[in-house]
């Protein structure tokens, strides 16, 4: 691209998708070592925007050290006489996307999660200033929204400032969510897709409705709304509703033939409102993942910022590495803290009625919208810690979900003789076969031929062989 002569690194949609690892990074910033990390974009006045300006609260990239990991802050400003105040979420969520454009350096996440990477190569190459991301960006963003007239960046990263805004931008995020609340999937003609996460997760796709939230928690529906009639051909857009198949799990036909076409024909079904059988995908920007504990019939969530291991033993990364890059997998399901105080949440599967454990950080964000009968039923990491002191727990507070436990008599297995069966041909339409390691191998429409089987009980003498 012409306009990026003066920036010592390439620019453009081929490093979308460009993975740093920590061998090859310089610096990392934001992530899930720092509690206090922010991107925002509030729209001014035109007198307000001093058009070009770039700011740096705290060290720059030069004064870093190689391998160390800061807080960060983006804020924008920006100003034209068509924007309004609706836009700063769709403005914003775009930053994922131009920052991932930039040649060695990796964005992830969004609002209050956000997580970068600059590689040393492109460190090497010339990269050294937010100076120079800061011109990347505003050449960007004005290039492909042409109502932007002016805008001016400040990156923030001394830690002190950083805090002080990031309080003041929760708010914001949680003042734009709330205006989207009240507004029914039932009293609207279309809903909105988004695939800007398609760069990392290339079947997914997110369809967001008045009360089904972006899985990134960043986009609503009236923010994709805005974002579609601004920039139709962008990865925001409108998707007809067409009829509803099922209004519980909340299933479309316009919803399944967009997905069709987004996913190139991977993903044709969608059901919005259940973490079972074709649930929602999941990209990998998800602020939080629900889980499902067969143990106990129920459902666990866990969300980005959650430093220890859930009540199965596992954390974040593992869970959220089980659902996402667009796929629908059986229980497990990204989402947004935003979908949590939905009417519709996980409504098939029961609700909160059907969540056994979560953070009480999360619990807190959200108790007001938890059905008071069962806030106090639900256990977080300060009452149970493993499965089985969750199974105590949730039948000492008579949770919902102990009322579909059963108890299943256990027998002693018959002692078997060894016995041969003559040689014969089995045919199998399908057979699994277990392997360790979370591995499973299927045959499908298999044909075995053993000239021996022999049948005989197990016992320790067999373990010891």
């Amino acid at each position: 691209m012409s306009m990026f002569e003066d920036i010592p690194v390439d620019i453009g949609v081929i490093y979308e998708g460009e993975r740093i690892r920590r061998k090859d990074m310089y610096v990392e910033l934001g992530g899930p070592k720092q509690e206090a990390k922010f991107e925002l974009v509030r729209v001014k006045g035109l007198d307000e925007v001093e058009d070009g300006k770039i700011a740096v609260v705290g060290p720059d990239i030069k004064d870093m050290q190689e391998g160390n990991n800061y807080p960060l802050g983006i804020y924008i400003e920006v100003a034209g006489k068509d924007i309004e105040e609706d836009l700063e979420g769709v403005i914003e969520r775009r930053i994922h996307e131009y920052c991932n454009f930039i040649e060695g350096f990796m964005h992830l996440n969004q609002r209050y999660d956000i997580w970068l990477r600059l590689s040393k190569k492109s460190f090497g190459k010339g990269l050294t200033s937010f100076s120079l991301i800061g011109k990347i960006l505003q050449k960007l963003f004005k290039s492909e929204l042409s109502f932007i007239e002016k805008i001016q960046t400040t990156f923030i990263t001394d830690p002190a400032k950083v805090k002080e805004m990031y309080d003041g931008a929760l708010e914001i995020y949680e003042a734009r969510d709330a205006k989207a609340r009240g507004l029914k999937d039932e009293e609207v003609d279309a809903f909105y897709g988004c695939t800007l996460c398609q760069s990392f997760a290339p079947t997914h796709c997110c369809v967001i409705t008045p009360q089904r939230y972006s899985n990134c928690g960043s986009i609503s529906w009236f923010d994709g709304r805005a974002s579609a009639r601004v920039d139709p051909k962008g990865p925001v857009f409108t998707i007809e509703k067409g009829e509803c198949l099922d209004p519980s799990k909340g299933e479309y036909t316009g919803v399944n033939a967009t997905m069709k076409e987004k996913t190139m024909g991977e993903i044709n079904r969608v059901w919005l409102y259940t973490g079972f059988g074709y649930p929602h995908t999941s990209c990998g920007c998800f602020e939080a993942v629900a889980f499902y504990i067969p143990e106990v019939d129920g459902l666990g969530i866990v969300d980005r910022g959650f430093k220890d291991v859930t009540v199965n033993g596992l954390p974040f990364s593992t869970l959220a590495d089980s659902t996402a890059g667009g796929r629908q997998v059986d229980g497990f399901h990204g989402l947004s803290i935003e979908y949590m105080r939905s009417p519709k949440f996980l409504q098939v599967d029961g609700g909160w009625n059907r969540i056994v454990w979560v953070p009480a950080s999360v619990k807190e964000r959200v108790k007001d919208f938890i059905p008071k009968e069962i806030i106090d039923k639900i256990a977080t990491e300060n009452d149970a810690k493993t499965v089985e002191e969750l199974r105590v727990f949730l039948k000492d507070h008579e949770h919902p979900v102990v009322q579909q436990w059963k108890e299943i008599p256990v027998e002693a297995a018959p002692r078997m003789e060894e016995e041969e069966v003559p040689a014969t041909p089995l045919t199998l339409p399908t057979a699994a076969i277990a392997t360790g390691g979370g591995f499973k191998i299927i045959l499908k429409n298999a044909k075995i031929h053993a000239e021996k089987l022999i049948i005989k009980r197990t016992g320790k003498e067999q373990k010891k062989r």
